[in-house]
């Protein structure tokens, strides 16, 4: 059998994407964006590679042919795993790729957050160090990472990087995960007690807004909220709220609720040096996006081996 693979998305994943081993056709797309399009352009394809193209119902139910959808992430939210499920299509994920890049970002946001270093370069460059007297100035708290505690929710392998690497920094750590592991803390005592806390969970109807506006009243005034999981996970209004009511210190954000935010968000429109938002490049360095290239066709070729890896059910 020859089998027909498109990338509907192909510019979401910088690196070199090797073709299949066993008899194919393959069609790249750099962007796909309506459900017409999905629909036309996987008319005959037994494989779809996606990144964060939907894949809902509608859409799938017009697919007759589709065996496969290869994502290109580790999130699944996009794809209808349910109405996959009962109709044979078979869903795959990337795992274990973004071990070093996503707690580099991690630890990068919250010394620039914990030290307030966008404050100070804004002070920098609008002339504020030039106007004082004496050699240096101190309108912005900055707080060492050494002492200090982290939360890290979801205790995966990521948080477990994160984790790690905090440890290194002199930092206790406070872990927190719904698998029943050694050494949890409950919830609660994450919020209470972290100085800072780094998200590491999947988007679900279990997380969706799981840190809201009384979470944040739990949380000391000098805490700082890293996300480079999923944007759903904490309600933006309340964070907005948050920090300009100084119920925390700062926020470091990779992710939204809306990706692209062509709509605009409420984080964007805050002027705020204790507010980082980055475009979802925490996974992005480029020897994680080659790690993901090949293991993306890895599970191509294992599923038509008989064999699928990495499935998500």
């Amino acid at each position: 059998m020859e089998h027909a693979i498109v990338f509907l998305d192909r510019e979401s994943v910088g690196a070199n994407v090797r073709r299949p081993g066993f008899p194919h056709t393959y069609t790249e797309h750099e962007s796909t964006w309506t459900p017409e399009e999905i629909v036309d352009r996987l008319k005959d394809a037994s494989i779809a590679i996606i990144n964060k193209v939907p894949m809902r119902a509608d859409v799938l139910k017009q697919l007759p042919k589709l065996k496969l959808i290869a994502v290109a992430a580790t999130g699944t939210d996009v794809v209808d795993k349910a109405y996959c499920k009962e109709h044979g299509i078979t869903v795959v994920n990337i795992r274990n790729y973004a071990f070093n890049t996503v707690p580099e970002h991690v630890i990068a946001l919250m010394f620039a957050l914990r030290r307030n270093l966008m404050a100070y370069v804004e002070d920098v460059r609008a002339g504020r160090w030039g106007k004082v007297d004496q050699f240096c100035f101190f309108d912005h708290p900055i707080r060492d990472i050494a002492g200090s505690t982290m939360g890290v929710v979801g205790y995966g392998a990521i948080g477990k990087a994160v984790a790690k690497r905090a440890e290194c920094l002199g930092m206790k750590i406070l872990p927190f995960d719904v698998v029943p592991q050694p050494g949890l803390v409950d919830f609660e005592t994450i919020l209470k007690e972290s100085d800072v806390i780094t998200l590491h969970v999947p988007l679900t109807p279990e997380t969706k807004n799981m840190i809201g506006a009384k979470q944040f009243k739990m949380m000391k005034p000098t805490a700082i909220l890293i996300n480079t999981a999923r944007g759903g996970l904490v309600d933006e209004a309340a964070l907005a709220e948050a920090l300009q009511a100084g119920t925390i210190a700062g926020a470091g954000f990779d992710v939204l609720t809306k990706e692209p935010p062509k709509e605009g968000n409420i984080l964007l429109d805050l002027r705020l040096p204790n507010l980082i938002v980055t475009p979802h490049v925490a996974w992005a360095s480029r020897e994680a996006m080659q790690i993901l290239a090949d293991q993306l066709i890895d599970n191509i070729e294992a599923f038509v081996a008989g064999k699928p890896q990495n499935v998500v059910e």
